[in-house]
């Protein structure tokens, strides 16, 4: 063993003891017990290299009992360089086993916490669809006691007719008029009856929307939960910010530090030139002096030959005093120049240590904003993760009613007599009312849009759910409702005012704010548009820059765009123009060409009715650099053509084929609500092109949401009760649960629609 840790050339180093108070290094090794021979013999790197080098040397070759000795001492020491490796593999390898031990252990505990928590998970799902279940056979059932009623209703209606008939016949007839009367005691007898049922359906239905309202409770807690993480981030932000403006003031700081450093080292400098001078001036002063002493005991000599020159020596004395003055004068200025030399000394050391200080207090400020980003990332992912749950706790496909204001030229009185809103706390702003017939229909949906509500307000209800197409998501949202109803106004806006701007330029604002924000956390996005529309069910290609193959009679497009759906959900129209944008100006300037080439017409409805299907799909594929994670989302904005009922629009030729393809596509869409809200096996997605381009969106893993907007006026009021009991069944179907597209390493060729 020693030999091979020879040839190596390096002793291996000893881990720390986790159980212990001891460390094994090379430098210390463990107590061995194996008794007085080894001890608490100890060996470094040097001392098993000096052994294995060791060179023995003897005085004479031929004392075979001294080389003996020597090669006995030789060997004993080897023997306690062995053992002691023996005695610290011994013991790494007892601590290797203890921590095996522990990490089975903790593996174990791992495994049955996820065990739990996969059971708790699959009985919360379990209890959520029998709620749902049970919410939609309340639904199936109430709107079977309303289809009864109505039937009630008529009949009461042909028994009135046939008792007015009865008492304008002669008096020959009064057998007949008796049976007649006795069948309107039975009818009225059913109608009392069907009464009393619906009574019973409403106290039901009462009891069902407490429920629904106690899930909306809950709802709005998981909402605050969300506002409460999102308020926590913002003071992360507020905190990095703050700790930024005291790194930026330390920095002043030491910059103003460093210049004050330099300043009194220039005053140190030039104090030692002061001081040099006064030196060498002190030095001639000396040699003067010296000079003048000597010249003064020559004088002197000579004076004692010469009493003449009494005067002479006098004025020399004095010259010599005044001299001895000046010395003195510099002395003392060379004094205070080492004085404050030594003051500046003192500064400089003191400025050091704070320019230290500072410097620690820096690289403190730098580490708590590294700490606050890095639970800001944290933060982001865990709101990421609770928006996501609680879209799907509401179910997939969400329901958000819209009502358009009054326009000139229509009954401003109409709209309280047809439309009303309940002002009840669990309904407020969940609920609409509509009055038909002196009828009372009432409907709920996951938000309710009142006629003054602006665009900002509507977009800020979607915010969160485009959010989610930047997490990996499919998310949809679509208009629907009568022609003149608002719908494009919703998606679209109003052209040149930037206060009414539609959702798809808010979003699409919003999501490249969002990835601009991003890239401080790692985070690079690519974008890709497509625009199409489906016109008397034919597919056109809304950014080809062949006019041709975007127009043609008869709405026959010589392209053929087929639509293929893959086997993992993604949609893909061929030969379907597909552009890579960078900024919202691109894209603005792509739905103003879209919209140029989009179909559109006059009807009697609808000054600019839209003729066709509009689909807007912009493709998300992001990658972040640090975390090494891509994410492929794809938002998806429809704006589907209005229905129309011919006897109101009044089409004629091409507007009739408009009207009916519009028509029969809707008709299609309803089937495959009505398929989904039943669970049928077979769902007709295949009936028009618009079922089949939305089938990812309805019946797959997307996000999907869908406007339905509504016209308050009272000519409209058919339309609107048939659109909100679509809107309702929309709001009972159930789809598959979203799965965000992660980890994908090539972005696919074409655009999906979900």
């Amino acid at each position: 063993m020693v030999g091979t840790m020879a040839n190596n050339g390096r002793i291996r180093s000893a881990s720390p003891v986790t159980n212990g108070s001891k460390d094994l290094t090379p430098d210390s090794a463990p107590v061995s017990t194996a008794g007085s021979e080894c001890g608490q013999v100890e060996f470094t790197r040097e001392d098993v290299e000096a052994l294995l080098n060791e060179r023995i040397k003897y005085k004479s070759k031929f004392n075979y009992k001294e080389r003996c000795e020597n090669m006995m001492e030789y060997i004993k020491r080897l023997r306690l360089c062995i053992r002691w490796f023996q005695e610290l593999e011994l013991d790494y390898a007892f601590e290797q086993e203890k921590l095996k031990n522990a990490l089975v252990l903790n593996e174990k505990h791992c495994a049955d916490m996820e065990a739990s928590l996969k059971n708790k998970e699959e009985e919360l799902n379990m209890i959520i669809e029998e709620l749902r279940k049970n919410f939609e056979s309340a639904q199936i059932q109430l709107a079977k006691e309303q289809t009864e009623k109505l039937a009630a209703n008529d009949s009461l209606g042909k028994e009135k007719e046939a008792r007015l008939a009865v008492e304008k016949a002669q008096g020959g007839l009064s057998e007949e008029l008796g049976k007649a009367q006795g069948e309107l005691q039975t009818a009225n007898q059913r109608i009392q009856s069907v009464n009393d049922m619906y009574k019973l359906l409403q106290e039901y239905n009462s009891s069902l929307q407490l429920y629904n309202s106690k899930l909306q409770g809950d709802l709005d807690e998981a909402h605050e939960t969300i506002k409460r993480g999102e308020k926590e981030r913002t003071e992360i932000v507020e905190n990095i910010g703050n700790l930024k403006g005291q790194f930026s003031a330390l920095q002043d700081q030491l910059a103003a530090s460093k210049a004050s450093k330099e300043d009194i080292m220039k005053q140190k400098a030039e104090l030692v030139n002061e001081i040099a001078s006064l030196k060498v001036e002190l030095q001639q002063a000396k040699d003067e002096r010296d000079h003048h002493l000597t010249e003064l005991k020559t004088l002197q000599t000579e004076a004692n030959k010469y009493n003449d020159f009494k005067d002479t020596i006098t004025e020399l004395e004095t010259t010599c005093c005044s001299q001895s003055n000046q010395i003195r004068e510099l002395q003392d200025r060379l004094v205070s120049s080492d004085r404050r030399l030594q003051m500046s000394d003192l500064t400089t050391f003191e400025k050091m240590n704070e320019f230290e200080d500072q410097k620690q207090t820096i690289i403190d400020l730098k580490s708590r904003v590294e700490e606050a980003e890095l639970k800001l990332v944290e933060g982001e992912k865990l709101r990421k993760k609770l928006h996501n749950t609680i879209l799907e706790l509401k179910g997939n496909i969400r329901v958000f009613c819209r009502v358009r204001p009054l326009l000139p030229g229509e009954n401003n009185g109409d709209e309280g007599k047809t439309i009303s809103y309940p002002a009840s706390l669990e309904l407020l702003g969940h609920g609409i009312d509509l009055m038909q017939n002196a009828q009372k229909h009432s409907f709920t949906f996951d938000k309710v849009f009142l006629p003054n509500t602006t665009q900002e307000d509507v977009f800020i209800e979607i915010s969160q759910l485009v959010q989610s197409a930047l997490d990996g998501y499919k998310v949809c949202i679509f208009a629907y409702g009568q022609t003149g109803s608002g719908k494009t106004y919703t998606m679209m806006g109003k052209p040149g005012n930037v206060e009414e701007k539609g959702l798809i330029p808010r979003c699409l604002e919003q999501i490249f704010e969002t990835r601009q924000s991003l890239r401080s956390q790692g985070w690079k996005y690519e974008l890709q548009v497509s625009m199409l529309e489906i016109y008397n069910e034919t597919i056109r290609d809304l950014l080809s820059t062949n006019k041709e193959a975007v127009r043609t009679e008869n709405g026959v497009s010589p392209q053929k765009h087929a639509i293929k759906h893959d086997a993992h959900g993604n949609t893909h129209v061929a030969e379907l123009t597909i552009l890579d944008v960078k900024s919202s100006r691109e894209v603005s300037f792509l739905l103003d060409h879209a919209a140029r080439n989009r179909s559109v017409g006059k009807t009697q409805m609808n000054e600019q009715s839209s003729r066709s299907h509009f689909v807007f799909t912009l493709r998300i594929s992001g990658v972040n650099e640090s975390t090494e994670q891509q994410v492929q989302g794809v938002l998806n904005l429809i704006d589907l053509a209005g229905s129309e009922r011919l006897s109101k629009s009044g089409s004629t030729g091409d507007r009739l084929k408009e009207t009916q393809a519009i028509n029969k596509s809707l008709s299609s869409l309803g089937d495959v609500i009505f398929a989904l809200a039943k669970k049928d096996d077979h769902v007709p997605f295949r009936n028009s092109k618009l079922t089949y381009l939305l089938q990812p969106c309805l019946g797959g893993d997307s996000k999907t949401l869908m406007f339905v907007n509504i016209a308050p006026e009272s000519s409209s009021t058919g339309e609107s009760l048939c659109s909100l009991r679509f809107a309702a069944r929309v709001n009972a179907c159930e789809i598959g649960t979203p799965r965000r597209q992660t980890n994908i390493i090539k972005p696919l060729d074409r655009l999906s629609l979900g």
